[in-house]
């Protein structure tokens, strides 16, 4: 190659390097999550519509902007298992009301709830029966249900309710089976409703139960770091920041957790299984109990203790109070939380066998009070 051509092929170079490095290509990448929920279109026919997931979706890896959440007391369903995430529209934030009170999410906000099983039998394989989904429209919550294939590929919309049988081992090696009850949207509704007058008019909307502050004060494990799920959302700019955590008296405890206090994880218990239909405007609001944590602290009587069962679906004679201090067989309550017999069975809907860790929880309680009634 001679001098000049040599020259040029410099000179054709640097002009190449130097086009190639415009404002342009300085310009910081941002990434856009791929998460859809157009609330025209919703609810989709299939889970895969939505961009939840990042990847094969049975591995729940959330797709950008969308996070995992745990409560830290969690609803029983049967020992299934679950995985909760939520997503909010780009630059919309949710709203603090209290510790005690569902976070206020905007329109457009996107609950996901995923409910599976370990050590499935006889393959002792990982299987996803449903995700569960509430979507806040502009005139309120509704229902998706997504019921997942034997594939584990996808999952399709279904609010008519069925059945599951499953047999698994659970984190003892002990094996059950339950016949596993997808909701249908009227079973949702049960749990999910407050009722309330406006305007002179009766009026029920759908509400999500779990993500209260006091339930969601506590450290996740996100992967790249660990940290409190509230100050999590903030920093995600999901969550306003005009409030003080809860204190420890406000923030609910794992009832799984024999290191409690005793009382503070039968509060617990009650608040996750049984406030969202025992409380002012709930399903059972005609019934004495008021189930909330912050409605039974240092209040037995929120809790049935010594409350007479009036003439509840004629139980016998002996089961005359909620709960009798010191005796598990003159407890309406603890007889309710230890039967399968749908008559009588609490809670309503979520299970079809006994939480046996539950019933313990209660019985200890129960015989830990002397007072007896008067």
């Amino acid at each position: 190659m001679t001098k000049k051509y040599a020259i040029l092929s410099f000179f054709a170079i640097s002009l190449l390097i130097f086009f190639s490095c415009t404002d342009n290509d300085d310009e910081e990448y941002t990434p856009v999550s791929p998460v859809t929920v157009d609330l025209t279109q919703v609810p989709y026919p299939k889970l895969s519509d939505y961009h939840f997931f990042d990847g094969e979706m049975k591995n729940q890896a959330p797709s950008l902007n969308v996070l995992p959440y745990e409560p830290i007391s969690s609803l029983f369903t049967d020992y299934a298992h679950k995985k909760r995430f939520v997503w909010l529209p780009n630059g919309m934030k949710a709203t603090y009301n209290g510790d005690d009170q569902i976070l206020d999410l905007p329109v457009g906000a996107a609950i996901i709830k995923t409910f599976y099983y370990d050590n499935v039998q006889p393959t002792n394989t990982t299987k996803i029966i449903e995700t569960r989904i509430m979507i806040r429209k502009s005139e309120g919550w509704i229902f998706a249900d997504y019921v997942w294939n034997d594939e584990q590929t996808e999952a399709y919309l279904d609010l008519n309710g069925s059945t599951k049988n499953i047999t698994f081992k659970d984190e003892n090696d002990v094996t059950r089976t339950v016949d596993y009850r997808i909701p249908n949207e009227s079973q949702c509704i049960v749990c999910h409703k407050t009722k309330s007058y406006e305007n002179g008019n009766y009026v029920q909307k759908n509400i999500p139960i779990g993500i209260k502050p006091q339930n969601l004060n506590s450290l996740f494990n996100y992967g790249n770091e660990t940290k409190n799920q509230l100050t999590k959302w903030i920093d995600a700019g999901l969550l306003t920041n005009n409030f003080t955590l809860p204190s420890e008296t406000n923030t609910i405890v794992d009832y799984n957790d024999g290191t409690k206090p005793l009382e503070k994880r039968v509060r617990s218990y009650f608040d996750i299984n049984c406030a969202h239909c025992h409380k002012e405007h709930g399903h059972c609001d005609y019934r004495p109990m008021k189930f909330a944590f912050s409605e039974t602290y240092n209040n037995l009587t929120n809790m049935g203790v010594c409350v007479d069962t009036q003439d509840m679906q004629n139980f016998e004679p002996a089961l005359s109070k909620l709960v009798t201090p010191g005796n598990i067989y003159r407890s309406m309550l603890y007889h309710r939380l230890n039967t399968i017999d749908e008559t009588y069975r609490m809670p309503l809907h979520g299970r079809t066998v006994i939480h046996e860790e539950g019933v313990l929880l209660i019985e200890e309680w129960i015989n830990s009070l002397t007072t007896p009634c008067n």
